[in-house]
């Protein structure tokens, strides 16, 4: 397998027209976390990933690893810094402006300031929203230390819902798999029926230490 290349591309102003085939994963897909202990799978040649130089998140074999859990029509393509704490400051308000008109999938990556990695793929771009969207491809995950990835269980379709004071990702019985506050300080991780993971973070209520949004160029 030839090397990977990394790139940053400038964030367009507009979005070409949605990416082709975007479907619903089967109902019943796997909800168990999976360890990887690498980046390869099955129909992988090659991947563009974000810079190192530009992540102050994921390391390069983080983003190796995450590769295979990315729906294949995507892993040939490159990522797009539209978002961090660091260059935009701590809003959610700023990550929805950030957002506006696109449609690609976004990955999120977050550090909390006891330096755990963990994050979510959304299928769709973050917005504010009354009600949850998002497809069956969107899961969360977590490296403690180890790669887990917790995908859609099938028993219920709570994806993603945000408002101008709150991120969530997964939902069941009043818990939330990952939630964030208006102010991108203050977070929480519990299981959720939607993803059947486990807490993503140190511990189930977090500070933000980074928080990045990735999305597809």
């Amino acid at each position: 397998m030839r090397g990977l290349r990394w790139r940053y591309t400038q964030l367009p102003s507009q979005p070409d027209d949605p990416l082709p085939g975007e479907v619903e994963a089967e109902a019943e897909a796997e909800a168990e976390a999976q360890t990887v202990p690498t980046a390869q799978g099955p129909g992988i040649q090659e991947a563009s990933v974000p810079t190192l130089g530009e992540s102050k998140v994921l390391h390069e074999e983080e983003f190796r690893q995450l590769i295979p859990y990315f729906p294949l029509r995507f892993t040939d393509h490159s990522w797009t810094l539209v978002y961090c704490t660091e260059r935009d400051g701590f809003s959610l308000k700023s990550l929805y402006r950030r957002m506006e008109g696109q449609s690609y999938p976004v990955l999120l990556a977050l550090r909390d300031r006891d330096g755990q990695i963990f994050g979510a793929f959304s299928s769709t771009a973050i917005r504010v929203s009354s009600c949850f969207y998002g497809t069956g491809e969107t899961f969360l995950f977590s490296f403690s230390p180890q790669l887990k990835v917790f995908k859609w269980t099938g028993s219920n379709t709570f994806f993603v819902k945000g408002d101008l004071d709150l991120l969530v990702m997964g939902s069941g019985s009043g818990h939330f798999g990952l939630w964030l506050d208006g102010d991108l300080n203050h977070g929480g991780s519990h299981p959720c029926a939607t993803f059947n993971n486990e807490v993503l973070a140190s511990r189930e209520e977090f500070f933000i230490q980074d928080l990045e949004a990735w999305a597809l160029s």
